[in-house]
């Protein structure tokens, strides 16, 4: 394979890495025999199973697997099940796995919350304030009361969303009135965390719901439950136990690695170990054990979602996104790569194996083969992460010949709705009135969201980028998360600088401010920081009451998991306008695509596209945001006004 050059060429090309010639990592990783995406990518001669990409494939019964084409009227199942009502169920289970793996999260998040309320962990309550504030939105009273009695019994609380069977989620409550409004018009208000999941794999057993538009109402209800239920839930507790984000400098790429220092790199989602990991990595005894093994100290670094959790809060480097993963490894300068769950590829123990590098599982609910396996839980995390560092100190001495890429880039990271919120109107008078304000006049003619994983598929971080690049350009401020802000991450955009690809008006804002163009807001859980988001900016006022009003619309450009769909989805049906990039799993289904495409809209205000060109993509959204403005009757600019005493009086 060392002979093939297409591949290695296409890797320089997706990776985002500065290459020198023979000196590429991915070069480099093959000539040494390391197999990774790029060579897995390159050995498969068939492309993927149309049936299955469009979603018109069912096995869920032993009658199957039935292939279905829908223009063919004899084309349906062997039970009669039509290409309709497949592609729905297809997509109901795409929906149910993304949002129970966001759930599960949750769940573990609100155990942890509750151990270190009770004072059963090393984990502390860090905000109070926030502590206070989402207390009144679960009914608590929180006067003339103790931090740890109020948390408690918040703990107890989100614990008990989770099981719940009926009666709401505490916070739906949270969405402006007139999307609640809608949402119970609908009947899709949730009514219980894991419930939603449980009805969706029942409704879509063989025989059960064969309606495709019931399927969905369905689909809609769970996607909501991750959203304003599994999802926010875990963002918010992680907030008060780990401190919530505020704007911090931290660089991006594979050039974060030392040469000279003990890698250690966390991967995955559940920040749980990582907070932990953090802690140990400067204390002083660890770092004294590994200048004793010839290292001048312990680097610890980040990957995908747990990267941006430990950015965002600490400032510790992210060295790649999902697709890089491998890549990490493969520069031969890691010591340890710890995972929990989520977005990890079974192949990194294989990768380790061609260097001193070990890989340690952490989750009795992703175990590798191959791997080690060191459980970690919520009341023993210091003590694994102690035992985890000092495996990796113990294998610095082992380290070969490592390649590792100069390139690397400054980012400012860790953008939550109250920093936002906080930065805008400043200590006295934090407020998104000058968001709404500067939307009104059109300096920033709306929100665009980017979110989601980068894909094999695609040059990774290639859509993500041009995407952002074409709409902060036309003056669209971009809120960022998961995958999709390391990538911006790399490309430059996440930094103040970056104000200088944008167009004047916002710009003219970003420089004011100091802030970037492009703004990242924590991990793929933490999107529910921009349904907060929105929510801020309605209850500002002047641009609507629910968010379908506001000129906004998302996208994930390079999806992969099925949490992207989930996520998606709860985005469409709190009235955003989602375009995902390259592929949709109903296009097998006019019908259904059709639904989701086109009627959803009347039903929710948001609804999906499709586009695989990232600058259509973008002007997809730009599009949507116009017609969000003129919708409100603010689609021309405003000039800029100077007051005089007697205008500033009636003001």
């Amino acid at each position: 394979m060392g002979s093939r050059r297409s591949p290695i060429g296409a890797a320089k090309r997706c990776l985002g890495i500065d290459c020198e010639g023979s000196t590429c990592v991915a070069e480099q990783a093959e000539r040494r025999g390391v197999v990774t995406y790029i060579q897995r990518m390159n050995k498969r001669s068939i492309e993927p199973c149309l049936f299955g990409q469009g979603g018109t494939c069912c096995r869920i019964c032993s009658f199957g697997p039935c292939m279905m084409i829908e223009d063919i009227p004899e084309s349906i199942g062997i039970c009669g099940a039509t290409p309709a009502t497949v592609a729905a169920r297809n997509f109901c289970r795409m929906v149910a796995g993304g949002a129970s793996a966001h759930m599960d999260h949750g769940l573990e998040t609100a155990l942890a919350f509750l151990a270190a309320a009770r004072g059963e962990s090393d984990y502390k309550i860090k905000d109070e304030k926030k502590l206070r504030a989402l207390a009144e939105v679960f009914d608590i009273k929180t006067e003339d009361r103790s931090t740890k009695d109020i948390a408690v019994e918040l703990g107890e609380k989100a614990l008990a969303e989770f099981g719940k069977q009926e009666g709401g989620l505490y916070c739906i409550r949270r969405a402006p009135e007139k999307r609640q409004e809608v949402w119970k018009k609908n009947g899709v208000v949730p009514r219980g965390i894991q419930r939603e999941v449980v009805e969706i794999m029942h409704r879509t057993h063989m025989g059960t719901d064969q309606d495709y538009r019931n399927l969905l109402l369905q689909a809609t209800r769970c996607a909501l439950a991750d959203g304003w239920g599994g999802s926010m839930i875990s963002t918010e507790l992680q907030d008060i136990m780990f401190g919530t984000p505020v704007p911090t400098r931290a660089v991006v790429n594979l050039g974060v690695l030392s040469k000279d220092e003990v890698n250690v790199v966390v991967h995955g989602h559940e920040p749980i170990l990582s907070e932990a990991m953090v802690l140990v990595a400067e204390d002083p005894e660890m770092i004294k054990a590994a200048k004793n093994a010839g290292a001048k100290g312990i680097n610890l670094v980040g990957v995908c979602c747990t990267g941006n959790e430990i950015l965002m809060r600490h400032g510790i480097p992210v060295a790649g996104s999902f697709i890089q993963q491998e890549i990490v490894l493969a520069t031969g300068a890691v010591e340890v790569m710890v995972v929990d769950v989520q977005c990890i590829m079974q192949s990194l123990p294989s990768v380790a194996r061609c260097f001193h590098t070990e890989v340690i599982t952490t989750s009795d609910r992703a175990k590798i083969p191959g791997a080690k396996h060191i459980e970690v839980h919520h009341h023993n995390a210091l003590e694994a992460a102690r035992q985890i560092v000092q495996r990796a100190i113990d294998r610095y001495p082992q380290r070969g010949e490592i390649n590792i890429p100069h390139h690397k880039m400054d980012v400012v990271a860790g953008f939550s709705h109250e920093t936002i919120n906080h930065i805008l109107g400043g200590a006295f008078r934090a407020s998104y009135r000058p968001l709404n304000d500067n939307i009104i006049n059109g300096r920033i003619r709306g929100l665009g969201a980017i979110v989601g994983c980068d894909s094999a598929r695609v040059r990774s971080g290639y859509m993500h980028t041009t995407v952002a690049k074409e709409l902060i350009a036309n003056n669209v401020l971009v809120l960022t998360t998961g995958c999709a802000a390391t990538a911006c991450g790399r490309e430059g955009l996440l930094t103040p600088e970056a104000a200088s690809l944008a167009g004047p008006g916002l710009r003219e804002v970003c420089e004011t401010v100091g802030m970037p163009p492009v703004l990242h807001m924590g991990s793929c859980v933490d999107n529910s920081r921009i349904l907060m988001a929105a929510t801020e900016v309605v209850r500002e006022g002047g641009l609507g009451d629910d968010i379908y009003q506001i000129p906004a619309a998302g996208c994930a450009p390079e999806w992969m998991s099925e949490k992207a769909i989930s996520i998606g989805h709860y985005f469409v049906a709190s009235g955003v306008f989602v375009v995902f990039g390259r592929t949709f799993p109903t296009t097998g289904s006019k019908v259904l695509t059709d639904f989701l495409f086109k009627e959803f809209e009347d039903l929710y205000g948001g609804m999906w596209a499709v586009e695989s060109d990232p600058i259509k993509m973008a002007q997809l959204m730009i599009q949507r945001i116009e017609k969000g403005r003129e919708a409100l009757g603010i689609q021309e600019k405003k000039k800029r006004v100077l007051f005089d005493m007697a205008m500033r009086r009636e003001l």
